[in-house]
């Protein structure tokens, strides 16, 4: 007589399995329950990693604070809508007696959709119990690192697909001549002799541009995003004003670190340096330094789907032994929406490191 034998009844691991988000999970009948208190991290050890995490991706973000915040409500679904009104031309010379055409009142509007990243790491029970530094706050931190880099780059490569962009002169290094204006990455020079450079001139023109836009300040001021190959050649005018020098600071954003123009300039590591198409003449990288004026570009703020860490002790997520500890962080963006094109001006340029430069 031949029978046949259930074997998971003697694995005695699938009556309670510990998953990352469904509590306890019987394997054989699919009931589960919450995490008890005694096999979860302490609240006050919660609330500290995840002010670690947020810490750490604060210092680290920088097109962000530049952003218009759109709020979207929790069960409202996962789209939002900026709406802005028209603007009205120049009033014209009135006739006696003659009623004048009025002008037609709307609005435009603008939207963008939320979606979901995150990642983890697993920790191992022995890493944990056995190494000198504290593995999970190590781990945190860079996770912090992880979520800026990742926000920061959603939002520059949203804001790569605005038209509104113009091309630095190729200059003569010697004499700084202006020897031809270049209208594609191919054709920007990058050479000892020659090179598509951002110099105080060029900061004077895209201003000039913003201003001649119409295109509001941010507390008075124009900023832009820039990355530190060109941020280097920039420091070498002698019209440049550091950060610390300020004759009235106000207000200073995060990576700030200089003035020239009536432009403000943050540092960052993650702005564009691009290759393939974007390429120089010379075959090297080009940089993309992006102008901002007042609600360029828009972020939506998700109620709940905010930057949250989420760290779950080896009794949680370690298996039937308790083997490994996770550590994650998610959150819910929309990368970046563009509001005003003329508000967000791509100045594209090389470097002095163009040739060393790797694209990112």
């Amino acid at each position: 007589m031949k029978e046949t034998l259930n074997l998971q009844l003697f694995a005695d691991g699938g009556t309670l399995v510990n998953t990352l988000t469904n509590g306890y999970v019987n394997a054989h009948t699919g009931d589960s329950q919450p995490f008890d208190g005694a096999n979860s991290l302490s609240g006050e050890l919660k609330t500290f990693y995840d002010t670690e995490l947020l810490e750490n991706a604060r210092v680290e973000m920088f097109y962000a604070q530049f952003a218009k915040k759109q709020a979207l409500p929790a069960k409202h679904g996962n789209t939002v809508e900026w709406r802005k009104w028209n603007t009205f031309a120049k009033a014209d010379k009135l006739e006696e007696g003659v009623i004048p055409t009025g002008q037609k009142f709307g609005m435009s509007t603008k939207t963008g959709s939320i979606e979901q990243y995150g990642t983890y790491a697993a920790i191992t029970d022995t890493l944990e119990l056995r190494a000198y530094d504290d593995t999970i706050l190590g781990a945190t931190e860079e996770m912090g690192a992880s979520a800026a880099e990742t926000q920061e780059t959603l939002i520059r490569d949203a804001l790569l697909v605005n038209t509104n962009v113009f091309y630095c002169d190729n200059i003569n290094l010697a004499d700084g001549t202006v020897v031809s204006t270049p209208s594609a990455p191919a054709e920007m020079e990058a050479t000892a002799e020659t090179m598509s450079v951002l110099t105080p001139q060029m900061v004077s023109k895209a201003v000039t541009k913003m201003k001649k836009d119409r295109v509001p300040t941010i507390g008075g001021k124009y900023y832009a995003v820039v990355h530190p190959s060109v941020a280097h050649d920039l420091r070498n005018c002698k019209e440049w004003i550091e950060a610390h020098k300020y004759a009235a600071p106000g207000e200073i954003f995060n990576g700030e670190i200089g003035e020239l123009h009536n432009c403000r300039f943050v540092e960052n590591v993650f702005a564009p340096v691009m290759d393939g198409e974007y390429q120089n003449k010379a075959g090297g990288v080009t940089y993309a330094t992006y102008f901002f004026g007042k609600d360029s570009f828009g972020i939506i703020d998700p109620e709940g789907g905010a930057l949250r860490m989420i760290v779950k002790s080896k009794e949680q997520a370690g298996g039937p032994l308790d083997q490994f500890s996770t550590v994650g962080y998610k959150f819910e963006t929309n990368g970046a929406t563009i509001l005003y094109p003329e508000r967000v001006l791509r100045v594209m340029s090389c470097s002095s490191y163009s040739a060393i430069d790797e694209a990112n």
